[in-house]
C-alpha cells in the first residue's frame, strides 16, 4: 500500500512580495531585488513560486524603465512639481479666522473688509493686503448679541493689540489702517468667539512687515517708544466738550497727560542710553519737563480761565517733532505719518 503523499512545497514569501511590488509599482527596483532573492531560495529549499518571482521581476523592470524615462523627459519632475505646488497652495490657504499673529495675507480681489475663507498666507516682504496683529475671544456675552454690541469691544481691543504690535507708529505706512474680523451669527452658533485684528491696506498693497514690538526692537528703541506712545495716547483722549461744558472731564484729561509726562520723564532719565542718544534724550526731557508744568496747572484748575491760560503753553511746550533727534540716534523711523492710523 503506497504511503501518504508528501505535503506540497511552500510558496516562497519573497516571490509573493516581488509580484505584489511589481504590480503596484512600489519602489520599482525593489521588485527585482526581491525576485532575485526568491529564485535563489526556491532552488535551495525546493519551494514553489518561481513563476511569481519571474513575473514580479519583469513587472518591476518595466516600472523601473518607465520611471527612468519619466525623469529623463521631465514628465515625472513636472508631476512632482505640480503636486508640490498644489500642496503648498493648500497649506497657505486659510480663513481669516485661522490666521495667526505675524502672518501676512492676500484676500481674493483685495476684499479685506469682510471675513473670507480663502485668504492666502504670503511672505510679508512681498506685496500683501494685510498683516495679523493678534486675536482675542469675546467673553462678555453668553448668547449671540448681534454685530453692534461686539464692534466697540473689537475696536478697543484691536487698537490695543495694534499699538503693542507696532510701537513705532512712524514706521506704519499711511495706507495701513486697522481692520478686524468678528464672529458672525452663524459662526457664533458653532462656538466661534474670536476676533482677529490686523493692519490692512486701505488702498493698494502693503510691502514689508509693520511689526515693531519687543521681538524686533532693541532695548533702547523700546525704552524710548513706550513712554512717548503713552503721551500720544493720552493726548488723543481730549474730551469733545470744552472745559466750560464739562470741566471735570477736561481737568481729568489734563491730569492724565500730566501723569504720562511724569512717567515718561522718569523712564527716560532712568535708562542707560547709548552715547549717540544721550544728548538728544536729555534735550527731550528738558522740553517735556517744561510742558509738564502747564499740564499740571491745567489739571489743578478750578475755573475755565485758569485752564485756558495754560492750554496753549501746555501744547506748545511739547516737542513738535516728538523726539526726532532721538529717533535718528536710535535708528527708528524719522518721517512722521501724514495722518493717524484709521479704523474699520
Amino acid at each position: 500500500m503506497p504511503g501518504p503523499m508528501p505535503p506540497p512545497a511552500n510558496v516562497n514569501g519573497l516571490a509573493i512580495a516581488s509580484l505584489v511590488t511589481g504590480i503596484v509599482c512600489l519602489l520599482p527596483p525593489l521588485g527585482m531585488i526581491l525576485g532575485g532573492f526568491a529564485l535563489g531560495r526556491i532552488k535551495k529549499r525546493g519551494e514553489r513560486g518561481k513563476g511569481l518571482a519571474v513575473t514580479g521581476m519583469a513587472l518591476s523592470l518595466a516600472s523601473t524603465l518607465l520611471v527612468v524615462a519619466g525623469f529623463t523627459t521631465g514628465t515625472f519632475r513636472d508631476a512632482v512639481d505640480g503636486v508640490r505646488d498644489a500642496a503648498d497652495e493648500v497649506s497657505r490657504t486659510r480663513s481669516t479666522f485661522d490666521l495667526r499673529k505675524g502672518q501676512c495675507f492676500n484676500s481674493p480681489g483685495g476684499a479685506i473688509e469682510v471675513e473670507t475663507v480663502d485668504v492666502t498666507i504670503v511672505d510679508c516682504a512681498k506685496p500683501h493686503d494685510g498683516e495679523i496683529t493678534g486675536s482675542f475671544k469675546i467673553t462678555e456675552f453668553d448668547t449671540w448679541p448681534g454685530d453692534k454690541p461686539i464692534e466697540p469691544i473689537a475696536e478697543k481691543r484691536c487698537e490695543e493689540l495694534n499699538s503693542a504690535y507696532a510701537l513705532d507708529t512712524w514706521a506704519v505706512p499711511d495706507n495701513a489702517w486697522m481692520y478686524y474680523y468678528q464672529p458672525s451669527k452663524e459662526s457664533w452658533a458653532l462656538g466661534d468667539r474670536a476676533v482677529t485684528c490686523s493692519f490692512a491696506a486701505e488702498k493698494g498693497k502693503l510691502t514689508g512687515s509693520v511689526r515693531t514690538d519687543e521681538t524686533t526692537l532693541d532695548e533702547h528703541q523700546a525704552a524710548f517708544l513706550k513712554p512717548m506712545n503713552g503721551i500720544d495716547a493720552a493726548l488723543l483722549t481730549e474730551p469733545e466738550a470744552d472745559v466750560e461744558e464739562d470741566q471735570g472731564a477736561n481737568v481729568a484729561w489734563a491730569g492724565n497727560v500730566s501723569e504720562k509726562l511724569s512717567g515718561a520723564i522718569t523712564q527716560l532719565k532712568g535708562h542707560q542710553w547709548p552715547a549717540g542718544a544721550q544728548k538728544p534724550v536729555a534735550d527731550l526731557v528738558e522740553e517735556l519737563e517744561a510742558a509738564r508744568e502747564h499740564w499740571a496747572k491745567m489739571a489743578a484748575a478750578t475755573d475755565p480761565d485758569t485752564f485756558w491760560e495754560h492750554y496753549d503753553p501746555a501744547y506748545d511746550g511739547l516737542p513738535a517733532d516728538l523726539g526726532l533727534k532721538v529717533r535718528g540716534a536710535l535708528k527708528l523711523a524719522v518721517t512722521p505719518p501724514e495722518e493717524p492710523t484709521g479704523t474699520s
